[in-house]
């Protein structure tokens, strides 16, 4: 690979990291899970990805979202939290809000549309993110910071591109069943393991990958265990009030996430707006993520108590939202303001961009999302 070689600064603090992996592999018998190694990496104290100092999004990051291409995103978002609001309370919560940009442009929506929001909470893991977020937000006292999940909680839950973080197993089949792939040092480099599975990963496998049978001989994959344990937690805080979560992330439904023809994963990797497949490259100064199975995610919400209130892809939602009415309060003939913006929603919209890849899962308890929403339900494709 041919990528921007890191600072001094930042080349010694993803050594450290690495020195830190490696006794944790030597303590761990020579085997560590994949997912203990991506967590680490992305969530080390001071040195992983998310923790450490380095800018993670925008021109100067790794890579690029939705909220930071317009403000129209934002403001459709805001649309639908505003019925979700009504039916259930002024408050919203959010969970890695990046930069803060989708919080600010779904606070100034809500306020031009009369919806006042009470309470604002974030839940941010990154240091240097909760720190943007308060600088690009100190106009709006009613935003707060947690460090986790309330006890309870009515209103609207926002996740833009959060599961995609979470740390995942990689497991591969082969013509002795599924083993799973652990990590472990050779030469002084980390390289993959086969190791047996665990009762929990055979579980997981037995309810997360259909048609299992029918996959080829040496098919890797991931497993979602850290966020189906975030999906059963956040549903279980939902099915005790009134309110909805909002959760728009690239992945698939569980038969195109498992098809026979997906079979090296999902797993990328995003360093300084490079994309590439190899999870070992700089620790700690790269992203790491995988492609979300929207089944699993909308099981574990489901059995935690939560009702699955839609699913669709991105451009569904958005033009449902209204994002068309929202471009033209801009003059088309206004060339200068217009087509910066016409061009970022056609971003978010193509099936060549964001709009396929890119889906919305809502799941939630005693509301209903609104008309031109629902009828772009494709629920049944779960």
């Amino acid at each position: 690979m041919s990528l921007p070689a890191p600072s001094p600064d930042a080349l010694a603090a993803s050594q450290s990291l690495q020195q830190q992996i490696a006794a944790d592999v030597a303590r761990h018998g020579g085997a560590l899970s994949f997912a203990t190694f991506m967590e680490t990496a992305l969530y080390a104290p001071r040195l992983g990805y998310y923790t450490g100092g380095a800018a993670k999004l925008g021109k100067d990051g790794d890579f690029t979202t939705a909220p930071e291409m317009s403000p129209l995103f934002g403001a459709a978002v805001a649309r639908v939290a505003a019925d979700i609001i009504a039916q259930s309370a002024p408050n919203i919560l959010e969970f890695g809000a990046g930069t803060g940009k989708l919080a600010r442009d779904v606070l100034t929506e809500l306020a031009a549309m009369g919806v006042a929001v009470e309470r604002y909470a974030i839940v941010e893991l990154s240091g240097e993110l909760r720190a943007r977020q308060q600088e690009a937000l100190r106009d709006f006292p009613q935003v707060l910071w947690l460090d986790g999940f309330p006890e309870t909680f009515d209103g609207v839950v926002l996740g833009n591109e959060v599961l995609d973080a979470m740390p995942v197993h990689l497991v591969t089949k082969t013509a002795a069943g599924w083993r799973e792939q652990c990590v472990t040092v050779t030469e002084g480099r980390f390289d993959y393991v086969a190791a047996d599975l665990s009762p929990g990963l055979q579980a997981q496998i037995a309810r997360q990958i259909p048609d299992q049978d029918t996959l080829p001989e040496g098919y890797v994959t991931e497993l979602h265990g850290t966020a189906c344990g975030f999906m059963g937690t956040l549903g279980a805080l939902l099915a005790r009030g009134r309110g909805a979560a909002i959760l728009l992330d690239y992945g698939f439904p569980a038969p195109e996430f498992y098809h026979p023809d997906r079979s090296a994963g999902t797993l990328m990797c995003h360093y300084r707006h490079h994309a590439h497949p190899d999870p070992f490259y700089l620790p700690g100064l790269q992203d790491i993520t995988a492609h979300v199975d929207f089944t699993a995610m909308a099981l574990a919400a489901q059995d935690a108590g939560a009702e699955v209130l839609a699913y669709m892809n991105q451009a569904s939602f958005l033009l449902a939202a209204g994002i068309g009415d929202l471009l033209l309060r801009t003059d088309p003939a206004d060339t200068k303001a217009y087509l910066p913006q016409s061009n970022a929603v056609h971003k978010l919209l193509s099936p060549a961009e964001m709009g396929e890849l890119f889906k919305v899962l809502v799941v939630g308890k005693n509301v209903a999302l609104p008309p031109a929403v629902m009828a772009s339900d494709r629920a049944w494709r779960l």
